[in-house]
């Protein structure tokens, strides 16, 4: 009998750094007034690394704990896959720092890059890995450390990120070709977008071979975060919401059938306009993002794993993921637990 693969997420993890940054402190720093942080923006509270905590010693964190929830070896692992934008250094990729760190075999590693879109980015290309047949078991990790590019001239970006990882363990399962519906668990569908005419809305202007690191680069404090909020906001929900509605469409899923609503954690407005959009009830929508901030491409499997750990699905539940981020990228997922 013929068999196909299909891959399922098999355990998450997740870590914040220790230290937390309450509004009152962010309003500080950036002149303004700690209710006005929260309202706008949803956030009451973030986490952001110290000088000792890159992004590899998260990524580390959040890993360990997904493969104990797992019940994965790091001998079994493949394929280690890391999303982020803020990585230790250009180069090598913080993914092979992981694969140190771990201690795993000397498996396939790299970094992806696509802002906060990139952890459903790597869950599509460790799904692609497996269905091929070329690995079994693959760790995705998006891990982000935006504290260090935050600068007190960009209020607008400095109010939002936080710093965190989030993991996740995606194995291989072998279903029969002839009835497919045998083994519904698993990644059922994953779609990723991107639109580069927009790339500006969201960007650190130097430091790479456009504006490469200068005396002015550094006095013109371009390598901190530029982000137009507005503007990111409105293509946000917009795409995020057609793409969630495409999703659904494409496999004949109603959103009542959905367990949980779980997208990227941008801002506390921004998940309750894409939740009222597409109608999602209350309970529906996951949402941390009041105590961890916008964590970029973590906050994804960050909310993942807390919804887990916090009971809000079970095995045989369906989970819509979303993400939207700069590039501009976003993406959907429907899972089967």
């Amino acid at each position: 009998m013929a068999h196909s693969y299909t891959s399922r997420i098999s355990g998450t993890g997740s870590y914040v750094p220790e230290r937390r940054v309450t509004n009152e402190e962010v309003a500080t720093k950036f002149a303004l007034h700690g209710q006005d942080v929260f309202r706008v923006t949803g956030i009451r509270a973030r986490h952001w690394s110290q000088d000792n905590e890159p992004c590899s010693h998260l990524a580390e964190r959040a890993a360990r704990q997904a493969l104990e929830a797992s019940g994965l070896s790091n001998e079994a692992v493949d394929a280690i896959l890391v999303s982020t934008t803020s990585p230790d250094t250009p180069f090598p990729s913080t993914a092979c720092a992981l694969q140190k760190r771990l201690g795993a075999r000397r498996v396939a590693a790299f970094d992806l890059a696509a802002s906060c879109s990139g952890f459903l980015y790597g869950l599509s290309m460790a799904d692609a890995f497996i269905r091929s047949g070329q690995f079994r078991n693959c760790l995705v990790v998006a891990a982000e450390v935006k504290s260090r590019y935050l600068h007190v001239s960009q209020p607008a970006s400095g109010i939002l990120f936080g710093d965190g990882a989030g993991a996740a363990v995606v194995i291989r399962e072998e279903s029969s070709s002839r009835n497919p519906a045998a083994n519904p668990k698993g990644i059922m569908k994953i779609r990723l977008y991107s639109e580069g005419a927009h790339h500006d809305l969201i960007t650190i202007p130097a430091g790479g071979s456009r504006h490469p690191t200068s005396q002015e680069t550094i006095r013109s404090h371009q390598h901190s975060i530029r982000l137009q909020g507005g503007a990111v906001y409105r293509v946000a929900v917009k795409r995020l919401t057609e793409a969630i509605e495409a999703i659904l469409r494409e496999t004949r899923t109603s959103l009542s059938e959905v367990k949980q609503v779980i997208t990227h954690q941008a801002n506390g407005r921004m998940l309750y306009t894409i939740a009222k959009r597409v109608g999602a009830r209350e309970d529906q929508m996951i949402s941390i993002v009041d105590q961890v901030g916008n964590t970029s491409s973590a906050s994804l499997p960050m909310a993942l794993d807390w919804a887990y750990r916090q009971g809000k699905f079970r095995e045989g539940d369906l989970i819509l993921l979303g993400a939207f981020g700069g590039g501009l990228t976003w993406g959907t997922a429907l899972i089967r637990w």
